[in-house]
């Protein structure tokens, strides 16, 4: 044992006065509120020293609880620097899956039998939960499917999910998720196996229903230590609770401000909570940012004022100010690729670009790929490449190539509000073959209406174009012009996957090279090798929690992208879950700022409008040090040149075909796009519609209207 002088003279010189406190509060239960970059590590590894040589604690009563294998290696590895090997070694640092495990396996031995078997591979949950896809929902998944899936059993299990609320949830995703999850654990249970989730709930009901287990732990671990508190999920947080005791000796460091893991049911309400659901408990706070410029520290702290889930605190800087935050003003969402290229290839510094999505760097990345600058991403999630647009979107431009493979055509036929039936659609199929012909042309020999032929040859000639356009435009007509864009929105599924497909169109010219990049991109970024020397570093802002860097520029800050929701509190359809899951998107707006340790540049586009940059610049534009700038682009993406003027027909040319999605004018309503096209028995035009750029939408006869002086653009 030590004297508290000599522990803070050998250890405590540059520790300030708040964390001093945090490393002495030793009894009873404690919640230490950490903002970013206050030196919460630094605590609690100074705490732990503290706890052994000045109070004369036994090492094997303290547990250290951490979010993450890594986490656990680090926060050891710290102490070690600190304080040496011998000590280190007698400690205990766990995650929370760690304790589980080791509590199953004592109730094992207690009660004589062994514990299900812990899967570890995901293969194996993966090929389980593919098959229970295919019995419950009637279709084969993709892998993105399976990975959605997974995270909502998760969630359901995590956060100790009733029938009713996970048969919501499905109802929410479009999906019978209580089908499946159940099915799921009755497979689990038959084989004998358990998986990560289970784990903890299994370990909960063993220290809940045996009270000489409960008694073994809580003598055990007298002292407990929980890290990164505001990532944990409720049943995590529960077994803590039952380790600890209602008034035992629990350290919980966490900040809800930065709780941003709410889709692995990270539980914020647990420190909201922490007083209530422990009495005479001591709420500490660090609220003093070492990392973070001035201005970026008070512009983050006014920016989380808004959220009302929160305790009462603010972040304070203790840098001086320097760089004031940069929104960058440009045109379009297009602009910014070539923008963070030459970012990219001039930067001398440390530059991270962070974002909200994984799909969101895609089109940065094929250019830096294409461009051979040098960068370094963190943590690539390959999830994009197997979406169910994106697979839709695929499939799409294949067929255009391959107008007789039926297996494409049933894929894809019901995506287009072409109202056709299974049963007609698989007769087409019949009869394609049978007569070598495309599968559209197949139409003309099975009994439908003519509504529904029409728009088997609207699609026809769509697809017939397709196959010798550029992909750019191939996509677009997809989305626009076909009825892929109405099936996704009737569907709610947003259409940020088309934008980034067609960002990685604009470089290839044919359908062919297109899907040939795709798949390269995805083996690329399957097989790549960090590049640890490179300065410019691209990562979603969860991946980037608890790093930070020079300069960081944060991109895709538009409503529908990061938020994905905006919440309204006049909005009378609003719940209170849209208004939790809005406040968690600013506070991971939030983290991705503090990121930040010189500058910071915010990304803004005319084209789309932002929620975040207006809280940050809008009514309080007065109040925030913000310098706005227009960006100059020296070699803007293809979207963004200078238009060639348009040449018309001649005043009496009638085109022979008419086909939705080419643009025409007429000299009352000025220029619009085809829509719609009827046909006669003989495929002939009778009439179709013009949607005019001002809004109207107009029906006219073919051919009279151009010989009325229509013209179509060539």
């Amino acid at each position: 044992m030590i004297s508290d002088m000599d522990f803070w003279a050998e250890y405590g010189q540059k520790l300030n006065e708040q964390q001093k406190e945090a490393v002495r509060t030793i009894d009873g239960p404690v919640l230490l509120l950490a903002v970013p970059g206050s030196g919460k590590t630094t605590v609690l590894v100074n705490r732990l020293g503290y706890m052994l040589y000045c109070r004369g604690i036994e090492p094997e009563h303290i547990l250290t609880l951490t979010y993450t294998v890594a986490a656990t290696r680090d926060m050891s590895d710290r102490f070690k620097c600190l304080f040496g090997e011998e000590m280190s070694e007698k400690l205990e640092f766990r995650t929370i899956n760690g304790i589980c495990a080791k509590i199953i396996a004592h109730y094992g031995r207690i009660i004589g039998k062994s514990s299900f078997e812990l899967v570890t591979d995901e293969k194996i949950t993966g090929k389980l939960l593919t098959d229970i896809f295919v019995k419950v929902v009637g279709e084969y998944p993709t892998e993105s499917d399976i990975k959605g899936i997974r995270t909502l059993i998760t969630y359901c299990k995590n956060m100790c999910l009733e029938e009713k609320e996970i048969e919501q949830l499905g109802r929410d995703q479009g999906i019978d998720l209580f089908g499946i999850y159940t099915a799921y654990n009755s497979e689990l249970k038959a084989r004998s196996l358990m998986d990560y989730d289970d784990q903890m709930i299994y370990a909960y009901r063993m220290l809940k229903g045996s009270k000489e287990l409960l008694a073994y732990y809580q003598n055990e671990y007298r002292y407990i230590c929980v890290d990164e508190a505001q990532d944990t999920s409720k049943i995590q947080h529960m077994i803590i609770s039952l380790l600890s005791g209602a008034k035992g000796n629990l350290f919980m460091v966490g900040d809800e401000d930065q709780s941003i893991y709410g889709f692995r049911a990270a539980y914020p309400e647990a420190l909201l909570n922490f007083e209530r659901e422990h009495p005479g408990a001591k709420v500490l706070v660090m609220d003093k940012n070492y990392r973070s410029n001035a201005k970026i520290v008070e512009a983050a702290d006014r920016f989380i004022q808004r959220n009302k889930d929160r305790h009462e605190k603010h972040m304070c800087a203790t840098k001086e100010p320097q760089s004031d935050i940069t929104i960058t003003l440009l045109n379009a969402r297009e602009a910014q690729y070539s923008y963070l290229l030459k970012v990219a290839k001039d930067t001398e510094s440390q530059t991270a670009v962070l974002y909200r999505d994984n799909e969101s760097i895609l089109p940065l990345v094929d250019i830096l790929e294409r461009e051979n600058v040098p960068y370094r991403i963190k943590n690539v999630d390959m999830a994009f490449f197997t979406h169910r647009v994106v697979v839709d979107i695929v499939n799409m431009l294949k067929f255009a190539l391959y107008p007789a493979d039926p297996e494409l055509f049933l894929k894809i036929y019901f995506k287009f509000q072409a109202f056709l039936r299974k049963p007609d659609a698989e007769a087409m199929c019949e009869i394609a073959d049978e007569r070598h012909i495309g599968i559209w042309d197949a139409a003309e020999y099975i009994d439908i209406n003519k509504r529904v032929l029409g728009n088997c040859r609207s699609l026809r000639t769509h697809f017939r174009n397709m196959a010798f356009e550029a992909p750019y435009k191939a996509i677009n007509r997809l989305e626009n012009y076909m009825g892929y864009g109405e099936y996704l929105k009737a569907n709610n599924i947003d259409t940020n996957k088309i934008f980034i497909l067609k960002m990685l169109a604009m470089h290839e010219k044919t359908i062919e090279s297109f899907l040939a990049r795709l798949e390269e991109l995805r083996l690329l970024l399957a097989e790549k090798s960090p590049d640890y020397s490179a300065k410019f570093i691209l990562s979603t802002i969860h991946s980037s929690k608890g790093l930070e860097y020079d300069s960081v520029i944060l991109i895709d800050v538009i409503n529908g992208v990061f938020p994905t929701k905006v919440f309204r509190e006049k909005d009378r359809s609003a719940t209170t879950q849209d208004r939790r899951d809005f406040e968690e998107e600013r506070r991971i707006f939030y983290v991705g700022m503090t990121r930040a340790r010189e500058r910071l540049n915010i990304f803004k586009y005319d084209d789309a409008a932002s929620v975040f940059v207006k809280e940050l610049t809008g009514k309080e534009k007065e109040k925030t040090e913000v310098k706005k700038r227009k960006a100059t682009l020296k070699e803007p993406t293809m979207l963004l040149k200078k238009k060639k003027p348009k040449t018309a027909a001649a005043p009496a040319e009638i085109p022979e075909q008419l086909i939705i999605g080419e643009r025409v004018t007429q000299s009352k309503y000025g220029e619009g796009t085809i829509i719609d096209v009827s046909y006669d028995d003989d495929e002939i035009p009778l009439k179709f519609s013009v949607r005019f750029d001002s809004g109207d939408e107009k029906i006219f006869l073919y051919p009279v209207a151009f010989n009325m002086g229509m013209r179509i653009f060539r």
